[in-house]
C-alpha cells in the first residue's frame, strides 16, 4: 500500500506533463511563424486556464487525500465504527450496519457527508456489558463521549489529509512551492467553510425522521414508537443506547428481526390507496397488518382498472387481510364495484358522508363523481368534484351539530379532499400516484397516497416502474389525533429495494407544546418531512 501512494504523485505528473508542456509549445510555435497571434491570444486564456487548473487540483487532491488517510476508526460503546467524511450535494449522515442495512439522518445542509460504518462487534467490551448490566446505565454518556472524540479526531484528520492531498497533486502538477502552498490552503479553506455550515445548519432532531434500508426496513421498533417518542423522550434516548448494545443479537437474527411492538393505547391506521388490480398488493398488505399490528385498513380508491363485472374476484382476498377494511370508490371503480365490496364481510364502504364508527376512529367519505376508466378528462371535472367534497364538508359539519364529530375523512380526489378544509383534523386521498403531506389553510392535514399497486396494470408501460407505496398512521385513541405517521416504499414492479422513513407532526416533535385535546382541526403545521 505504501509503494502505490508513493507511485501516485509520480504517475499524476507523467499524466499532467504533456497537458503542462502544452502551452509552452503552443507558444513556440505561435513564436516561429505567427509572433502576433501569441501575443494576442495567451493573455486572454491564462488567467481562466489556471483558475480551472488550480480548481480542479485542489479538488482531486482534497478528495485523494479524503480516500487514502481520511478514516477514523473509533470504538462506540461494544463497538468498533469507522467515520469517514465524503463529498456530498446534500450532505447528512449515513450509518452502515453490515449486513442489516443502513439509516439516513438528515442531520446537516453541507457538501460533505459523514459515513459511519459499523465493522465489527468487539466481543470482550460485548461480553463485559453481559457480565456486568449495572454499566448499562452510564452507557449513553460512553456512547456520546466515544462519539464526540471520535468526531474531533476525524475532524482534525482531515484538515491534514485534504491539505496534504492538494499541497502533494500541486507539487506533482505545478513544480512550483508557492502553487502547491496555495491548493493546500485552497483546500484547507473550502473544508473548514464546509465544516462551518454543517455546524450552522446542525439538526439534532434528525435522529427523530431517520430513513431506514435493507433488513432494517423491517425493524422500525428499534427506534422506539410513536407514544414513547412523543410522550415519554428520556425514555426515547435510553433506547438509542440499548441500539448499541443489541447489535449482538441483531447480527444473530438478521433474518427474523422483531416484529414492530406499537403501545397497547396506539390506533393504528393503514392507509393504502390506487391498487389498480395488481394482486401481489393484497400480500404486502397482510404482511403490513400482521407485522404493525393494524388495527383498520383504509382505501381511497382505484382498487380497480375498468371497474367491470368480471374484475369482481380480485376483490375477495379482502376478507382474510386479519382488519376491518374502510373503502372509497375511485374514478377506476364502478357503482358494480362497490355493491360487491358491500356484501363482503369486513368492508365498511364509505359514500354520500355517511359516517362509520371502526376500530375507535370515526370515518367519512364520498365516491368519486366520475367514472372513468378510460382515463379520460371530461368537461367539467374539477367542478364535480369540487361539488362532492362540498357535500362531504356539509355532511361534516351536520356530525359535528350532532355531537359526533368525525375523526377521519376520506375521498379519492385531492381536488374534493380540499373542500373538507376546517371540518376535520385529517383527510386522505390517493389519485395522483405519489405521496404527499399538507397541512391546508384551516388547519386540516391532507394526506395523499402513492400507488400501493405500484400504478398496477400500467407497471409494465412505462420504462422505470413505480414504487409501491403504503403508510401506517399512529393515533392516540383518547383525543383520536395523529400521533406519527411511517412512509414505507417497495421497488416496483422486479425490484426488492425497501425504505421506511419515521414522521412526526410539528406539534408533537419533543419540547413542543401539544395540541389540545378535541376534535377540532389542528393549527399547526406539518415537520419538514424527509425525502
Amino acid at each position: 500500500m505504501a509503494r502505490v501512494r508513493a507511485a501516485v504523485p509520480h504517475v499524476l505528473a507523467e499524466v499532467m506533463k504533456p497537458i503542462r508542456n502544452a502551452p509552452r509549445a503552443l507558444t513556440r510555435r505561435h513564436r516561429t511563424h505567427e509572433a502576433p497571434t501569441e501575443v494576442e491570444l495567451a493573455p486572454r486564456s491564462r488567467p481562466w486556464t489556471r483558475a480551472a487548473g488550480l480548481v480542479a487540483v485542489v479538488l482531486l487532491g482534497a478528495w485523494l487525500g479524503l480516500l487514502v488517510v481520511g478514516d477514523v476508526r473509533v470504538p462506540v460503546g461494544p463497538m468498533n465504527t469507522t467515520m469517514t467524511l465524503r463529498p456530498s450535494a446534500t450532505g447528512g449522515t449515513k450509518i452502515n450496519v453490515s449486513p442489516l442495512g443502513a439509516l439516513q439522518l438528515d442531520s446537516h445542509v453541507a457538501p460533505v457527508r459523514l459515513d459511519v460504518n459499523v465493522d465489527q462487534l468487539d466481543p470482550d467490551r460485548a461480553q463485559a456489558l453481559v457480565d456486568h448490566p449495572e454499566r448499562l446505565s452510564g452507557l449513553q454518556d460512553e456512547v456520546s463521549q466515544d462519539v464526540e472524540h471520535g468526531t474531533l479526531d476525524l475532524a482534525v484528520r482531515s484538515c491534514v489529509a485534504v491539505v496534504t492531498g492538494a499541497t502533494a497533486l500541486g507539487l506533482a502538477v505545478y513544480r512550483r512551492p508557492r502553487r502547491a502552498l496555495a491548493a493546500g490552503g485552497l483546500a484547507l479553506t473550502l473544508l473548514v467553510a464546509s465544516g462551518g455550515t454543517a455546524y450552522a445548519t446542525w439538526n439534532p432532531d434528525s435522529v427523530l425522521e431517520p430513513r431506514f434500508s435493507g433488513l432494517l426496513s423491517s425493524a422500525p421498533s428499534l427506534v422506539g414508537n410513536a407514544r414513547s417518542i412523543v410522550t415519554e423522550f428520556d425514555v426515547y434516548q435510553k433506547e438509542l443506547a440499548r441500539l448499541v448494545t443489541n447489535v449482538t443479537k441483531l447480527y444473530d437474527v438478521t433474518s427474523t428481526l422483531p416484529a414492530y411492538q406499537p403501545d397497547p393505547t396506539t390506533i393504528r391506521v393503514l392507509h393504502v390507496s390506487d391498487i389498480h388490480l395488481n394482486p401481489a398488493s393484497w400480500k404486502i398488505i397482510a404482511s403490513l397488518v400482521e407485522q404493525y399490528e393494524v388495527n383498520v385498513i383504509v382505501d381511497s380508491g382505484d382498487t380497480m382498472d375498468h371497474g367491470t363485472a368480471a374484475e369482481n374476484g380480485f376483490l375477495d382476498p379482502i376478507e382474510d387481510l386479519g382488519a376491518p377494511y374502510v373503502w372509497v370508490r375511485g374514478n377506476h371503480d364502478s357503482h358494480v364495484t362497490q355493491e360487491y365490496l358491500k356484501g363482503l364481510k369486513n368492508v365498511h364502504v364509505l359514500d354520500d358522508g355517511r359516517a362509520r364508527t371502526v376500530a375507535g376512529l370515526r370515518f367519512a367519505g364520498i365516491g368519486d363523481p366520475q367514472f372513468t376508466p378510460d382515463r379520460s378528462r371530461p368537461d367539467g371535472a374539477e367542478a364535480s368534484q369540487e361539488l362532492a367534497g362540498a357535500r362531504l364538508a356539509s355532511a361534516l359539519r351536520d356530525q359535528s351539530a350532532a355531537g359526533t364529530p368525525v375523526d377521519v375523512a376520506v375521498a379519492h380526489e385531492p381536488s374534493a379532499a380540499r373542500e373538507v378544509d376546517g371540518e376535520v383534523p385529517l383527510v386522505l386521498a390517493g389519485h395522483v400516484h405519489r405521496e404527499d403531506m399538507e397541512v391546508m389553510k384551516y388547519g386540516t392535514r391532507l394526506r395523499i397516497e402513492g400507488s400501493t399497486g405500484g400504478s398496477g396494470l400500467r407497471a409494465v408501460e412505462g420504462k422505470h416502474p413505480d414504487p409501491i407505496q403504503a403508510s401506517i398512521l399512529y393515533f392516540d385513541r383518547d383525543s383520536r389525533r395523529l400521533q406519527a405517521w411511517d412512509q414505507i416504499k417497495l421497488g416496483g414492479l422486479g425490484l426488492t429495494t425497501a425504505e421506511v422513513s419515521r414522521h412526526l407532526p410539528k406539534e408533537n416533535q419533543p419540547g413542543a407544546t401539544p395540541s389540545p385535546t378535541g376534535t377540532g382541526p389542528s393549527p399547526t403545521s406539518p415537520s419538514p418531512s424527509t425525502p
